[in-house]
C-alpha cells in the first residue's frame, strides 16, 4: 500500500472518526511510513485497535489530551510493524516494532521517556498479564488489541456495536491469517516437522513467544491453508 491510498483510508472515515486521529507531524509522518510498510489488513487492524483502545479510554473517563494521544497513536499504528518486510530484523517482531516505534518518535523529537512508554506498551502488547498491570498505557494498547481480536473482550467491555462501526470504514481483510502468516514467514528456517519434545528456538521465534507458538503449530499443521491454529 502506497502512502495516498493510506491517507485515502482516513478520508474514508466520517468527520467524528477522523477528529479523533491526532493531527501533528509526527503522527502524520508516522500513519505515512505504516501506509508504506504495512499490508492493508494489517494497517486497517492498527487504525482500529488505536480508535478502540481511545474508546476504552473515553469509557473509563480517562480523557486523553494532545501529547497522550499522539503516544497512544503512535504505539497502535506502529504496534505491527516488525511483522512488516521494511522492519524484518533479527529480533522477536515485538521488539523490532517496538525498537522502529521508539526511533521514529525520536527523530519527532518526542522526549525519551516518552519513547520509552511507545516502546513497552508495543513490546510487550501479546503478552497476557504482564501488558495488561505493568502500566496503564501498556494496558490500554494490550486491550485495544484484545477488542480487535477477541469477541469475549468485546462482549466483555461493551465493545460490539463500535467494533461494528468501525470495521464497516475499516474492513477485516482476513487479518487472523495475514498477520499470522507474515510472523511465520519471517522464520530464517522453518523445519520439516517436530515432535512432542522439541520447539523451535531462536531469537526471532522464541519457543515461549506467540511468534515461538505461531510458528510450531505451522510446523505441525503442514498443507492448513487456514488461520494458524496458535492465532
Amino acid at each position: 500500500m502506497d502512502n495516498e491510498q493510506g491517507l485515502n483510508i482516513l478520508a474514508r472515515l466520517p468527520p467524528d472518526l477522523q477528529g479523533q486521529i491526532p493531527d501533528n507531524i509526527a503522527c502524520n509522518s508516522t500513519l505515512n511510513v505504516a501506509a508504506g510498510a504495512l499490508p492493508e489488513a494489517i494497517l486497517n487492524h492498527s487504525l482500529r485497535v488505536y480508535l478502540l483502545a481511545k474508546w476504552l479510554a473515553d469509557k473509563e473517563g480517562n480523557n486523553l489530551q494532545d501529547t497522550k494521544l499522539s503516544l497512544l497513536f503512535l504505539a497502535c499504528i506502529c504496534h505491527d510493524f516488525g511483522a512488516s518486510d521494511q522492519y524484518n530484523g533479527s529480533q522477536r517482531f515485538e521488539i523490532e516494532g517496538a525498537d522502529a516505534a521508539s526511533n521514529l518518535c525520536a527523530s519527532h523529537g518526542i522526549p525519551p521517556d516518552e519513547c520509552h512508554k511507545v516502546w513497552t506498551a508495543i513490546a510487550l502488547h501479546t503478552s497476557p498479564g504482564i501488558a495488561e498491570r505493568i502500566d496503564p498505557f501498556t494496558r490500554l494498547v494490550r486491550l485495544g488489541v484484545k477488542l480487535d481480536f477477541s469477541q469475549a473482550s468485546r462482549d466483555a467491555y461493551g465493545a460490539q456495536i463500535y467494533s461494528s462501526e468501525i470495521e464497516l470504514l475499516l474492513p477485516r481483510l482476513h487479518i487472523e491469517k495475514v498477520l499470522a502468516d507474515a510472523v511465520v514467514k519471517q522464520a530464517r528456517k522453518i523445519p520439516d516437522k517436530v515432535d512432542s519434545m522439541t520447539w523451535p528456538d531462536s531469537e526471532k521465534h522464541p519457543k515461549a513467544s506467540w511468534p515461538g507458538m505461531l510458528l510450531r503449530a505451522h510446523i505441525e499443521n503442514v498443507g492448513y491453508n487456514g488461520v494458524n491454529p496458535a492465532f
